[in-house]
């Protein structure tokens, strides 16, 4: 079976790229693709998210292992893609230069039998230029927000200390180095 995927960046111009891909083809395999699509030199780390029907981040599947032992990690190249995705679960987040945070939102189209001659994976169709810098992203708190001054510090962060110059009282010495 052909997957036929839109990967669309995540940004206020349209910017899509569609792509057929075996089912047999691992998550590397699509990574590999879509950095073809969207002229990337591939040099960068990149990964996948599962999401919800909301595009709401889940688990992280990485390009490369790194994890504190080496192999308990799976990767891309672990995940075939008719294992991960199906008619029920079709969206994925990709993430690639997490220095930039070149983000798309990947969903499966169409499940289709495989035309006999075709080379895979194949860009099917292509809409937009790719912008110079990654769109810029707004980062949403989780409730949890702290109060900083222009010093960047969160005020609340020395209450147990009182005055924050005075530490003698903890065993810290003023010039330490």
């Amino acid at each position: 079976m052909v997957y036929k995927f839109r990967a669309i960046l995540d940004a206020e111009e349209d910017v899509f790229r569609d792509i057929a891909i075996q089912d047999a083809d691992t998550l590397e395999d699509l990574h590999n693709a879509l950095v073809n699509a969207f002229g990337f030199d591939g040099a960068e780390v990149a990964s996948f998210y599962t999401c919800d029907d909301n595009w709401n981040q889940e688990d992280e599947i990485p390009l490369f292992d790194t994890g504190d032992v080496a192999g308990e990690q799976m990767v891309m190249a672990d995940y075939q893609l008719s294992g991960l995705l199906n008619q029920e679960q079709t969206k994925i987040i990709y993430v690639y230069d997490f220095m930039n945070m070149w983000t798309f939102l990947v969903e499966l189209a169409a499940i289709e039998e495989e035309k006999p001659g075709e080379t895979y994976p194949e860009m099917l169709f292509s809409h937009g230029i790719m912008p110079g810098e990654a769109p810029e992203k707004e980062f949403e708190a989780d409730g949890n927000e702290m109060d900083f001054d222009e010093d960047g510090f969160d005020d609340n962060d020395f209450d147990e200390f009182g005055d924050s110059g005075n530490f003698e009282d903890y065993g810290f010495e003023e010039n330490w180095n």
